[in-house]
C-alpha cells in the first residue's frame, strides 16, 4: 500500500502574509494577516496555524493577526528540547522579540492557552490580555483534576506511542475528531485532512509524543509537589464549550481562579475545537479585549 503524502506545502488562506523567522533555536513558520493591534494566536494539538483560518482570512479592523506554528508542528522546525511547556513559552517570547513585539494580546488554544498562561504569569509586562480556549485554568488543586482525569486517557497513549499513532494510524480522523467536535459541520473531512496528513511528517510525528511524555512524566509531577500560586494580573477571558469531552466546565471556573480580572464563557453544544466550531464567539470576545485592553 502507496503511504499517504505529507503536504509539502501550507493550506492556502486568502490574503495571508507567510515567513520564517529563527528564534531560540526554532524556525518559526508565522503567517499573518492584517495591520494594527497584534494579536498572536497560538493553536493547541493535533492542529497548527490553521485552525484560526477565519481570524486570518477576514481580520477584524485594527488588529493585525500572527499566527505561529508552534516548535515541531505544522510547518515549524523541530524544538531543540523535548518540549517542556516552559521551554516553549521562552520560545515564543523569543519570537516576540525577533518580530520586534514590545506588547500583544495574546490567544491560546489547547497547548496553546496552556502556555498563554505561562506567558501572562511569567511575562505580563509583554501581554494586554489572554483569550484562554478548551484549557483548565492552571489553579485546579489535584482534588479538583482527579475525578476528570478518565477524560484524558489519550494522555498516557500518546506519551508512550504517539509518534506511530498519528503517522501510522487514523487515529485524529476516527478518535481525536470524531469525539472532540461538538458541532459536525465546522470541521470538514478536508480540514481533518490537513492536520492529520501533517503528522505523517517524522518532526511533527516525533512531537505529539514529545509534548506528551514530558507533561506525564514531568510537568504533571511537578505540577503535584509545586501547584501554581503566582496572581494573573493581565485580564483573561476564557471560552468553554460544554460539549468538551476532554475539559470539564468546572475546571475553568471562576471560582477558583487566583487572578484580578477572569470571565468564562460557555459554549453551548460547542466541542473542544472552538477556534473551528465557534469562530464568531473568539471573534466578538477578541475585539472586545483589544477595545478594553489596547497594547
Amino acid at each position: 500500500m502507496t503511504e499517504p503524502a505529507v503536504p509539502t506545502d501550507p493550506p492556502p488562506i486568502e490574503g495571508v502574509r507567510r515567513s520564517y523567522v529563527s528564534a531560540r533555536g526554532v524556525r518559526f513558520h508565522v503567517t499573518e494577516s492584517g495591520t494594527g493591534m497584534p494579536v498572536v494566536v497560538l493553536h493547541g494539538w493535533p492542529e497548527h496555524h490553521y485552525c484560526y483560518r477565519d481570524l486570518l482570512a477576514d481580520p477584524p479592523k485594527g488588529l493585525r493577526i500572527i499566527a505561529p506554528d508552534l516548535p515541531g508542528y505544522g510547518w515549524s522546525g523541530a524544538a531543540p528540547h523535548r518540549w517542556e511547556k516552559q521551554d516553549v513559552a521562552d520560545d515564543l517570547l523569543a519570537l516576540l522579540d525577533a518580530l520586534a513585539l514590545e506588547r500583544v494580546l495574546l490567544v491560546g488554544h489547547d497547548w496553546g492557552a496552556f502556555i498563554g498562561y505561562l506567558l501572562v504569569l511569567g511575562a505580563p509586562q509583554r501581554f494586554g490580555g489572554l483569550m484562554a480556549l478548551s484549557v483548565p485554568h492552571p489553579w485546579n488543586t489535584p482534588r479538583a483534576l482527579l475525578p476528570h482525569m478518565w477524560r484524558l486517557g489519550h494522555m498516557p497513549l500518546m506519551a508512550v506511542a504517539g509518534r506511530p499513532l498519528v503517522q501510522n494510524t487514523l487515529v485524529l480522523e476516527q478518535v481525536i475528531f470524531r469525539l472532540g467536535v461538538g458541532q459536525r459541520d465546522a470541521i470538514s473531512p478536508q480540514d481533518v485532512r490537513w492536520y492529520a496528513d501533517r503528522f505523517r511528517d517524522p518532526v511533527c510525528a516525533q512531537v505529539t509524543t514529545d509534548t506528551y511524555r514530558t507533561f506525564v512524566l514531568r510537568e504533571v509531577p511537578a505540577a503535584a509537589r509545586h501547584p501554581e500560586r503566582r496572581r494573573a494580573t493581565v485580564p483573561i477571558r476564557a471560552l468553554h464549550g460544554t460539549a468538551d469531552f476532554a475539559v470539564h466546565r468546572t475546571l475553568v471556573s471562576a471560582d477558583t481562579v487566583i487572578a484580578d480580572d477572569y470571565s468564562v464563557e460557555l459554549l453551548a453544544g460547542c466541542g473542544h475545537f472552538i477556534p473551528e466550531e465557534r469562530p464568531d464567539r473568539v471573534r466578538a470576545q477578541l475585539v472586545g479585549l483589544a477595545e478594553q485592553n489596547p497594547v
